[in-house]
């Protein structure tokens, strides 16, 4: 015996009807031409794999395999071609495997019988910092391809008038061949007579023409929850284009964009605001004004308060039915850039005064040059 049919499946030989049937479909699936292109030793396995197939499928060409196998010198099979069969000389239900794989004939049918759901639609709708902060009402206002609501998106008179298609059977789809011998190639295409939609319409429904649906401008009002952010999105179920087949329409997503603000940044729901304060403010303290989503708040800054400084207010941030967040306040200290002869020998005499340059940073950057240095830079 030229040819190991078990062994090119890679089965047993008590292997049972399905379990054949369960490695052919691996393997076709493995060395499929069409995986596989210009390759002589996976097109060679995949001829092997279906002359295997055809002859262990079959009950009755299976048991003269086994008794040949058997009973060697009694002629019969003898490899591929020999005795009483040709081995492949078909695909023994390939295209059924075909099908599940490349989308052939062998799961159209099924699929045909499933209306497929419509497009979706996306939409980009832009708020303001606070709007998107705070939450909002918007309306929206798209055009959209509606379902006939007259004949129920069949685009059949009242909805009844029509029949299945002959040329498909009511699949929806063709199935078509080329090639010949291993190398055959199916494919399946929408049926060109009804459109893939299965049925041929006998009378065309007065309001979408035959279409099953209607072009529509569409309003929605939208409730955006507070702390909506860039990129997040609502969407509405069936409120997208409408199937070409009778299936439910597709969805609706809005996306948000959200303009900046010029006072506030935010991570999350945390916001972050830099509030300015004067020299005199940092140096002796106060309480300042620092703006909120809503209102302003006094926070009172703490005396000597360095430029860069932040301070953290807990629940001042963005409220949210899924929590708040916190408040970031960044202090700068501005100085001055113009000031009166007055000005200048106050802070001259204060820099004489206080010794400026003892302050706790300042020395420490004096002690860093000294070491860098080997001596003091002041010259004191």
């Amino acid at each position: 015996m030229a040819k190991d049919y078990y062994e090119t499946l890679g089965v047993s030989k008590d292997a049972s009807a399905d379990d054949i049937k369960k490695a052919y479909r691996t393997l076709v699936k493995k060395y499929h031409p069409d995986l596989h292109p210009n390759d002589k030793a996976a097109a060679e396995k995949f001829k092997e794999i279906n002359e295997a197939n055809e002859v262990l499928s079959d009950e009755k060409k299976r048991k003269q395999y086994d008794f040949e196998r058997e009973h060697p010198n009694m002629g019969g099979f003898g490899g591929a071609g020999a005795g009483g069969f040709s081995g492949a000389s078909g695909f023994g239900g390939f295209e059924d495997i075909f099908g599940d794989i490349f989308g052939g004939f062998g799961g159209a049918r099924s699929r045909a019988q499933t209306k497929t759901k419509g497009e979706d639609i996306t939409l980009e709708l832009t708020l303001s910092f606070l709007d998107a902060a705070k939450g909002c009402r918007r309306e929206v206002v798209y055009s959209r391809n509606e379902p006939c609501s007259k004949c129920k998106g069949t685009g059949a008179k009242n909805g009844t008038a029509y029949k299945t298609c002959e040329k498909c059977g009511g699949t929806g789809q063709v199935q078509y061949t080329s090639g010949n011998g291993f190398f055959r190639s199916v494919s399946v295409r929408p049926c060109e007579e009804c459109h893939g939609t299965g049925k041929k319409i006998i009378e065309p429904c007065e309001e979408c023409k035959g279409k099953g649906y209607v072009k529509k401008s569409t309003k929605l009002v939208f409730d955006i929850p507070a702390g909506a952010d860039n990129g997040s999105y609502i969407s509405k179920a069936g409120y997208g284009e409408a199937s070409k087949n009778g299936g439910p329409a597709g969805d609706l997503f809005v996306v948000i964009k959200v303009e900046p603000s010029k006072i506030f940044r935010r991570k999350n729901f945390d916001l972050y605001v830099d509030l300015p304060i004067s020299i005199k403010t940092a140096a002796l303290g106060g309480k300042v004004k620092v703006p909120l989503l809503d209102e302003t708040m006094d926070y009172a800054i703490p005396e000597g308060t360095q430029n860069g400084k932040i301070f953290f207010v807990k629940g001042k941030g963005i409220k949210t039915n899924r929590g708040t967040g916190d408040l970031y306040i960044s202090v700068s200290v501005e100085v001055p850039t113009k000031l009166s002869s007055r000005q200048k020998k106050m802070l001259e005499d204060f820099d004489t005064d206080s010794d400026f340059k003892q302050t706790p940073k300042m020395k420490e950057f004096k002690e860093k040059m000294e070491s860098m240095y080997g001596r003091n830079p002041y010259g004191k």
